[in-house]
């Protein structure tokens, strides 16, 4: 458990401060480029995911660490869990956590990738790309146990 733990806090910390390095290049250096593609383009997101619940832009901070809060306490009544899935632990809370700083740090999340080719899309940042990694991580390894469950019970009967 001591290895995982170690290698979490690694993956955390590093992701965190690139996140935040970034994030403070656009918000305060101007970091802005535009592309045929893709642009790097400084916006401000007050709401979650494609700017959803952004009329509680003052209250998503204070709910966000709420829900880091009950998801700490349940890893730590569960560290099976933590064990399992470490890495995609550490990306979640690097990313959302980094997120929720962006939130008392500049009024809301510092977003800048945005892709305008063919079709425009959301504009995101590193720790929103971290976080969805990690939402398929969980996903690829709770298909990949079901699949070995699958396989133990056929094995079975």
């Amino acid at each position: 458990m001591k290895r995982e733990l170690k290698l979490s806090i690694t993956i955390f910390v590093v992701v965190f401060l690139i996140d935040q390095i970034v994030k403070f290049g656009f918000a305060n250096l101007a970091w802005d480029v535009n592309g045929p593609y893709m642009s790097l383009k400084l916006a401000y997101n007050y709401g979650v995911a494609f700017s959803m619940f952004a009329f509680l832009e003052h209250y998503l901070k204070y709910i966000q660490l709420v829900l880091v809060l009950l998801g700490t306490l349940y890893l730590f009544k569960n560290p099976n869990v933590f064990k399992e899935y470490y890495i995609p632990t550490a990306l979640l809370y690097a990313g959302g956590l980094s997120n929720i700083l962006d939130r008392f740090t500049y009024g809301g999340v510092v977003d800048y990738f945005y892709w305008h080719h063919w079709f425009e899309f959301a504009i995101f940042n590193i720790a929103d790309v971290m976080i969805d990694l990690a939402v398929v991580i969980i996903i690829f390894k709770q298909i990949k146990q079901s699949r070995e469950e699958k396989k133990q019970n056929e094995i079975k009967s």
